[in-house]
């Protein structure tokens, strides 16, 4: 028959557990991690795609102030807001003045399909969605629809663009 090994109390077991959990915390990095970089996003690049083709697609839907639905119309950010939203799962804001700070600011050079463009000088007044190739969509007037559009145009390239990604 073999001897009986004595175990350790309860206590002191616990104590044990207690110090080596302690060590383990004091031994964790105190530093928090990294801001992301400006062209950080969390949209995949599949659902960045998806937005432009399905922007895409709504080009010829009437505007309408306050619209925000292909049946009803849309305005400029009623047509953001619901192309993010069936498209991502992200729900942005629903006024130009709040699109202007949604997300993460993008520089011209590093602009890709999905970001958003914000016009105006000053106070935000316009509001699109890239689709690439220097172009994007955008629900422009009353009486008018969705269309495609290019940044370098006369008119747009005066306005002040600023893009953003959410």
């Amino acid at each position: 028959m073999r001897p009986r090994r004595d175990f350790p109390s309860l206590p002191a077991a616990c104590g044990a557990l207690a110090a080596a959990l302690l060590l383990v915390g004091c031994a964790a990095p105190t530093s928090r991690p990294a801001r992301a970089p400006a062209s950080y996003s969390q949209l995949s690049p599949e659902q960045s795609r998806d937005i432009a083709i399905h922007a895409l697609g709504l080009v010829g839907t009437p505007y309408r102030y306050g619209g925000n639905t292909p049946e009803g119309g849309f305005d400029c950010s009623g047509l953001i807001g619901y192309v993010y939203t069936s498209r991502a799962g992200v729900a942005p804001p629903r006024t130009v003045a709040q699109l202007s700070g949604f997300g993460q600011s993008v520089a011209p050079g590093e602009l890709r399909t999905g970001d958003l463009v914000v016009f105006g000088r000053g106070r935000p007044s316009h509001a699109g969605i890239y689709v690439g190739e220097g172009r994007f969509v955008h629900a422009p007037s009353s009486g008018g629809t969705v269309r495609l559009d290019r940044l370098d145009s006369r008119y747009w390239a005066q306005q002040n663009a600023r893009f953003r990604r959410p």
